[in-house]
């Protein structure tokens, strides 16, 4: 009965040893620790495995250890002891805890964070400074630039360039892609420039009462009334009468209103004057030949009588000087004192139909032909 009892001990020893029990018998714990060693490996060993060596103290798959790798034969249920797929678990299942079939091992935080730090050190790498020849081009494309100056689209700038009609620096462009500096070069459409850099154009129909000044420190109605919302500082070109109205330009383009206002330059005003008749039939004559002022002569570059109702006419004169006063002083010289006096036009820019009062961006073919005017 004691010897069966030893024996009954023993096998429930084998058992629990067989599913990865904890206890074993003294007799037989040395040959399962030699066995462990030499094929065995621990369940948390197994987890971790990666493919690369074999158990603790097995050697490499490439040497032919015993131990096969960490999928070998022990993965495939081959490996005494190890894992059988299909096999049942539980406390009864003979050859303990198992993994599922296609579940991939888990791989271990450490390797996770070296692949994500080799990760980061490709993606940190300085990047390689290329010589200015095979960077970007200095200046932009000429299509934009014509765009961004009023022009049309991109795509309506490049038929322009198409067709022959864009001019930078005095030559004609025939091919896309050429680059500007819109601050130097300088820019033709059809004969006329292109205003490519940051400058503003308008025209103001000036009412009558309004000074022609930005600021007035009398607190009157002036110019800088019209133009309180501009971020960029603008200042007239020549100057209206209080009592006169008509069109006068605001700009920020210091070159272009100098020269419109320099006599070198002679650009011409034109003025609709109501006068009290009857008129000489030679008073264009005279006003041709020149008036005598207290400051000189003064002269008239065209004549002309618009409408005639009884003793109210309606004439138009034209002149190049800018001198105060000029068109009333030199018509009450010759006898017909100015009731109401309106600027119709500066150089090439009408008024037009624009209402009194009204402050309009003028088009870039007018700055154009302003600037050909002034030979800019």
């Amino acid at each position: 009965m004691r010897s069966s009892g030893r024996n009954n001990d023993s096998g429930r020893g084998n058992y629990r040893g067989a599913g990865g029990g904890t206890s074993q018998p003294k007799a037989g714990g040395k040959r399962d620790d030699k066995q462990q060693r030499a094929g065995r490996p621990r369940p948390e060993e197994r987890r971790y495995d990666v493919g690369g060596t074999g158990g603790p103290g097995g050697k490499d798959e490439r040497g032919g250890g015993k131990s096969g790798g960490s999928r070998g034969a022990a993965a495939r249920g081959g490996a005494k002891g190890g894992p059988r797929t299909g096999a049942k678990s539980g406390p009864g299942a003979k050859g303990g805890p198992q993994r599922g079939r296609g579940q991939a091992p888990a791989r271990p935080r450490e390797y996770d964070a070296q692949i994500e730090e080799r990760n980061r050190a490709r993606h940190n790498k300085p990047q390689v400074k290329t010589p200015k020849t095979f960077g970007d081009q200095e200046g932009e494309r000429l299509q934009k630039v014509l765009a961004r100056a009023g022009m049309g689209s991109r795509r309506a700038c490049e038929e322009l360039i198409d067709q022959a009609r864009v001019e930078v620096n005095g030559r004609i462009v025939m091919e896309q892609g050429v680059r500007v500096d819109p601050e130097k070069d300088e820019v033709k459409v059809d004969g006329l420039t292109v205003a490519t850099q940051s400058y503003l154009f308008f025209a103001l129909n000036k009412p009558a009462g309004v000074v022609s000044t930005m600021e007035d420190p009398d607190g009157r109605q002036c110019l800088g009334d019209y133009v309180t919302n501009r971020e960029t500082r603008l200042f007239h070109v020549g100057r209206l009468d209080t009592e006169t109205e008509g069109i006068i330009l605001l700009t920020n383009h210091g070159e272009l209103a100098h020269r419109l206002t320099h006599p070198r330059y002679g650009v011409q005003k034109t003025y609709l004057a109501a006068i009290q008749g009857p008129l000489p039939r030679d008073l264009g004559k005279q006003l041709k030949d020149g008036i005598p002022l207290e400051d000189g002569y003064a002269r008239a570059d065209h004549f002309r009588v618009v409408e005639n109702t009884g003793k109210n006419y309606l004439v138009e004169v034209t002149l190049h000087e800018g001198r105060k006063h000029i068109v009333r002083r030199m018509l009450s010289e010759a006898g017909f004192p100015v009731d109401k006096l309106v600027r119709t036009s500066f150089g090439p820019i009408a008024l037009g139909d624009q209402k009194s009062g009204w402050l309009r961006r003028m088009t870039n073919t007018e700055v154009g032909m302003l600037m050909r005017e002034v030979e800019l």
